[in-house]
């Protein structure tokens, strides 16, 4: 009777193990968790939501955070508070690594800069490219820039003492923002300069506040509100396409997590990352809802 009740008891204690070792991930990627970052502006949300549900999917715990911008984003990540985010080449070139642009320089060119200065300085990885250039540009309401006679950024900087400029903060004080350009272009000395909110430059522009705003090469609103995009006539911004940056330690632990997020980077073209922010700003639709919709419907996600 004694040997028939240890034998039970000794199941019981195996069974039980073996419920806790489920419940707590018995897979590796369950027990890994991980926070997906993004800066605060459209298409960050979307990239930041598409990289965490794909994580999802192939089984690991991770959840979607957003920051600031660029350097409160990257102090994240080398800190190791979240494990990744979409960053632009461009972007880490001139502001994080502090190194100038040579406009002989190809995107690729650009982009295997970054990735090996990264892992030297940072120990993080660059993973693939999208296709996308997503290069900041200058953008005025087409009516006013034809009947003041600006097509260029060089026609804008001779004249923006007669303008009111509306951007964020951080292009006010980054290398590829405002300083860089009065550096390049000389001038760019406007009648008022406003700090905005991202989502307020469009409105304000829209409602006559503001004369020019910076833009982004894939927002969907310079095609929908008929603004005119200057040309950068002495080719001062670097090609910025974008990419997951993603902690070392991370991918030494799941190699695997390259190719999850890997299968992304081709399906985002302009034309499509367009459109997958004028859902969000056009059509005020969620960023997660449009994020998983893109998701399933080009099979990157099972549709649950």
């Amino acid at each position: 009777m004694l040997h028939r009740k240890t034998t039970a008891l000794l199941l019981s204690l195996f069974a039980m193990a073996g419920m806790l070792l489920t419940a707590c991930g018995g897979g590796q990627t369950q027990a890994t968790h991980i926070t997906v970052g993004s800066k605060e502006f459209t298409e960050q949300y979307l990239l930041g939501n598409m990289y965490t549900m794909l994580l999802q999917d192939a089984g690991y715990d991770a959840e979607y955070t957003s920051l600031a911008g660029t350097s409160e984003a990257q102090d994240a990540l080398v800190n190791g508070d979240i494990n990744m985010y979409p960053e632009y080449t461009g972007t880490a070139l001139l502001t994080q690594l502090g190194m100038s642009y040579d406009p002989s320089m190809s995107s690729q060119d650009v982009y295997d800069t970054v990735k090996k200065e990264y892992l030297d300085k940072y120990n993080l990885v660059w993973l693939q490219p999208t296709k996308f250039n997503n290069t900041y540009c200058l953008a005025m309401p087409k009516d006013k820039a034809d009947s003041m006679g600006i097509n260029t950024v060089s026609d804008l900087s001779k004249k923006a003492d007669q303008l009111v400029f509306g951007t964020t903060q951080e292009f006010t004080e980054r290398e590829d923002g405002l300083p860089g350009l009065k550096k390049v272009y000389g001038g760019f000395n406007f009648k008022e300069v406003r700090a905005l909110d991202p989502g307020l430059k469009y409105s304000g522009v829209q409602s006559g506040d503001l004369d020019v705003t910076t833009c982004f090469g894939t927002d969907g609103q310079i095609a929908a509100y008929n603004l005119k995009v200057l040309k950068d006539d002495k080719n001062f911004w670097p090609p910025y396409p974008v990419a997951p940056v993603v902690r070392k330690d991370l991918l030494d632990a799941h190699p695997d997590i390259a190719d999850t997020l890997n299968k992304l980077a081709p399906m985002l073209d302009g034309a499509t990352m367009s459109q997958l922010n004028w859902e969000v700003d056009g059509n005020s639709r969620e960023p997660d809802e449009v994020a998983r919709e893109f998701l399933q419907k080009n099979g990157l996600i099972s549709g649950q």
